[in-house]
């Protein structure tokens, strides 16, 4: 029951985010850019959700993930209110927070895959891949936007969202190794007691 309640509530979550973001977004061609990620993860979640479950806990920080795209696509990265000029800088940078998330989901989902799948038994070895993991993740996105703006121009700016900044993509990638190393660090525990509540073998 408690499992079925907790699916509804972030069913409800997603399509509640999803819907608002696609009303009006500031710019619709970014929108779509910024938002696919997130259907297309949701597609893989449905797909999946019998044949290889993942730890309630992995499904949240999903969720999460998805949010943050979901409300940078509707507002485009360099516009979304409260992150302007924080800490003294010129810019908005809720940017870094979606590349903070970029680093720090995929690595709980590399973690959880890589211990179920028994891959990489050693623990420091398999933090290390999972970096790597991260980094490579990373750069491939930046690599991504590139043949966004190769291909449509001006169009792609605001998904670039590198506000005259030069070393933005240096600064993006540098922000999901961060968010990496900090999920192995804050949940690297929590992690395993969810996946041996969830009835799967820890490290």
């Amino acid at each position: 029951m408690r499992g079925r309640i907790a699916e509804v509530l972030w069913l409800s979550i997603f399509f509640g985010v999803f819907v608002w973001s696609a009303i009006d977004p500031r710019e619709r061609f970014t929108w779509f850019l910024e938002v696919l990620p997130a259907i297309v993860g949701f597609a893989v979640l449905l797909l999946t959700r019998r044949r290889f479950p993942l730890t309630p806990l992995l499904y949240w920080l999903i969720l999460a993930h998805m949010v943050v795209l979901m409300v940078g696509g509707h507002y485009t990265y360099a516009e979304v209110p409260f992150f302007d000029r924080l800490f003294g800088s010129e810019r908005n940078n809720y940017d870094k927070l979606g590349h903070l998330f970029q680093g720090f989901v995929p690595a709980m989902i590399a973690r959880e895959i890589l211990i179920r799948k028994r891959v990489v038994p050693s623990r420091g070895w398999r933090n290390f891949f999972i970096l790597c993991f991260v980094l490579a993740l990373s750069a491939f996105y930046e690599l991504i936007e590139w043949w966004v703006a190769l291909a449509s121009g001006a169009a792609a700016d605001a998904f670039l969202g590198m506000q005259g900044d030069l070393w933005d993509t240096q600064s993006d990638m540098l922000f999901a190794l961060a968010g990496g190393a900090a999920a192995l660090l804050l949940l690297g525990r929590i992690h395993d007691r969810a996946l041996r509540r969830a009835g799967f073998s820890g490290p």
